[in-house]
């Protein structure tokens, strides 16, 4: 590209490649702008730095690997269900309107012993909500402690299987057994993940955000 920039009657070369340089300075800023996305992290308590300092969280941490790329915010709350996330959704997406959204909710259900199908109906009314939006989604799934029976497990990490292969999302199993059986990486209500997990579940879901192309 080549600038005719003429001031007081002369041409100055160095002028024209001063505003050649701004020019395409400015059209990288806007080709990376063009590429960032938001991920909005729809959560409880595990996504919500329960027991820890907000710094301490993956969600936070997870910023900090992507600052300059994308952006993140997080609408995770402690205690959240799926009912509750269902309801507070739709205002959400209107006032963020995130690229991508992380479904990370269900636990809260589990340990409360709701029905396996009530979990899924709400998820998926999640998941249908966000898609119309204009948003790609995906699900996070957990598990319940042991106390809960096979069964019940069974049924409720069912529930997330079902529905991405139902509705064709990609789906990441939180879930590691080291977890559990590692000291310190559980807090003392014998529930929450520790700080010293944090890392590992920024590092998974990141891993699992570049496998599936969705910052792309």
């Amino acid at each position: 590209m080549i600038l005719n920039y003429r001031a007081k009657g002369f041409t100055h070369p160095t002028l024209f490649l001063f505003i050649h340089a701004l020019l395409l300075l400015s059209s990288m800023v806007a080709l990376q702008s063009a590429h960032a996305k938001h991920l909005l992290v729809y959560g409880d308590s595990l996504s919500a730095a329960y027991g820890m300092e907000e710094q301490q969280g993956w969600v936070h941490l997870l910023s900090q690997s992507l600052a300059g790329k994308h952006t993140i915010s997080n609408a995770s709350i402690s205690g959240e269900t799926t009912g509750g996330g269902l309801a507070r959704l739709p205002v959400t997406l209107d006032e963020l309107t995130p690229d991508i959204v992380m479904l990370e909710l269900g636990a809260n259900d589990g340990l409360r012993g709701y029905s396996p199908q009530l979990i899924e109906d709400n998820l998926r009314a999640m998941v249908r909500a966000t898609q119309a939006s204009g948003a790609t989604v995906f699900l996070a799934s957990i598990s319940l402690p042991p106390t809960y029976g096979p069964r019940y497990i069974d049924q409720f990490r069912s529930v997330y299987s079902n529905l991405s292969e139902e509705l064709g999302i990609p789906l990441l199993d939180l879930y590691r057994p080291e977890f559990v059986t590692t000291a310190g990486y559980i807090q003392e209500d014998g529930l929450h993940p520790s700080a010293l997990t944090q890392p590992i579940v920024k590092d998974m879901v990141l891993d699992f955000l570049n496998d599936n192309n969705l910052l792309e």
